[in-house]
């Protein structure tokens, strides 16, 4: 089961009650990237998570590799962002914190 922390919710319920999509596309400097995006729609293949009354949508092939992450908000000086936390698909990450490599057992 995927986790949402509590600053993530506040935030999200910040952003006028939409829900955030996240989704693993092939990419990034590890091999494959997360992306966030805000978004209502929920497709016939998508997987909703609700908790709180926040909502995180991703779509089948994704949950693969998002099981058992935690989604999170995160602020620093430079910028503020959602990211994927605690992924034990990932191998390994990137600095940004936005790509990863998948962990073959």
């Amino acid at each position: 089961s995927s986790g949402i922390n509590a600053e993530y919710g506040q935030q999200l319920k910040i952003i006028d009650e939409h829900s955030l999509r996240v989704t693993v596309d092939g990419g990034g400097c590890s091999g494959f990237q997360y992306n966030f995006e805000i978004d209502d729609s929920v497709g016939s293949e998508d997987v909703v998570f609700e908790r709180d009354g926040v909502q995180i949508i991703t779509d089948k092939i994704s949950l693969d590799f998002l099981a058992g992450s935690t989604i999170e908000f995160h602020e620093e000086l430079i910028r503020s962002s959602f990211r994927v936390v605690n992924n034990p698909n990932a191998e390994e990450g990137c600095s940004c914190g936005v790509s990863f490599s998948v962990k073959i057992d």
